[in-house]
């Protein structure tokens, strides 16, 4: 009998966390590895040759659990069976398995001691279909142990997830609980907000009002900008309020920006797609989008 990679009984304060990277903020009892399901889907630590695939010891599917949902008293249940499923270990550890009020679709898993494994999982699951909870449980065992995700586990999560009606619940979910914390748009070279109204009277008749914008509180290298749906807010990283930038990079980027507002994002077949043909055919009517590009791809800027 052996023991799974960086085993529950030998390994303390382990944490993976599952769920979108941007947004409101994890709440601190979380802090920790965040990675995106759809959008960050590199090997796990173990090398290929070595990793154990969740169907070479049980080939045949664990059936899912009666009824249209998973009750709370089922969940430590579900999580137990699959990971048996996955391999035969030397112990199985006690899991606790909860629902918590998240601001997103967020779920958690960590080894708080010895023998033990705590999962959290967003209340927007308690609705989810059995299958759907089978394959999550599957999803953060694995990632919890440097181990490969079956593609069965991964489509059905993403399925689910990215399907309309969840969506739809998740922003308002973050309506509800969220908040969005920018600086002022007047910054110490640029005024997003009048950069903002110039390209709404120019190029959307002025439609786009209701859309807050300001600077972030930090100076992102890689997230130069960023739409909130939820909240219908434009970010822009406060290392571009700078002398060294042109004003046509800035005006680029909040036209991005404000384009997501105008084209929201669209699902075909499960899948989301954020710029869609008629995103980047509106993106290209921007005056200066060649010289915006170039002038970001060499992208230097001193501190």
């Amino acid at each position: 009998m052996r023991e799974p990679p960086h085993s529950a009984a030998h390994t303390e304060n382990r944490q993976f966390v599952l769920g979108p990277r941007r947004g409101t903020r994890v709440p601190p009892e979380l802090a920790g590895l965040q990675l995106d399901l759809w959008q960050n889907t590199a090997a796990a630590r173990v090398p290929a040759a070595t990793q154990p695939s969740v169907t070479d010891h049980h080939p045949a599917p664990c059936p899912a659990p009666s009824g249209p949902v998973v009750h709370r008293v089922a969940l430590a249940e579900v999580f137990s069976r699959v990971f048996r499923r996955l391999g035969p270990w030397a112990i199985t550890p006690l899991f606790k398995v909860s629902f918590r009020r998240f601001t997103g679709l967020r779920s958690a898993i960590h080894t708080p001691r010895r023998n033990c494994i705590e999962a959290r999982l967003s209340d927007l699951l308690e609705d989810a279909p059995p299958l759907v909870i089978e394959a999550l449980a599957e999803i953060l065992i694995t990632r919890l142990f440097g181990m490969r995700t079956s593609r069965e586990a991964h489509e059905c999560y993403k399925a689910w997830a990215s399907s309309l009606t969840v969506t739809r619940r998740v922003e308002e979910i973050r309506r509800q609980r969220g908040r969005k914390r920018l600086l002022p748009p007047q910054g110490s070279c640029f005024n997003l907000k009048a950069v903002f109204d110039d390209l709404n009277r120019s190029f959307f008749g002025g439609e786009l009002g209701a859309v807050r914008i300001g600077w972030s509180h930090n100076r992102s290298r890689t997230m130069l900008g960023h739409y909130d749906s939820s909240h219908r807010t434009i970010t822009v990283t406060r290392w571009l309020d700078g002398r060294r930038v042109p004003r046509y990079v800035v005006e680029y980027l909040v036209f991005h920006e404000m384009l997501h507002a105008r084209f929201p994002v669209e699902h075909h077949n499960h899948r989301r797609v954020v710029h869609s043909k008629a995103f980047r055919k509106a993106e290209r009517e921007f005056p200066h989008y060649n010289r915006a590009i170039r002038w970001l791809r060499g992208i230097k800027i001193d501190e």
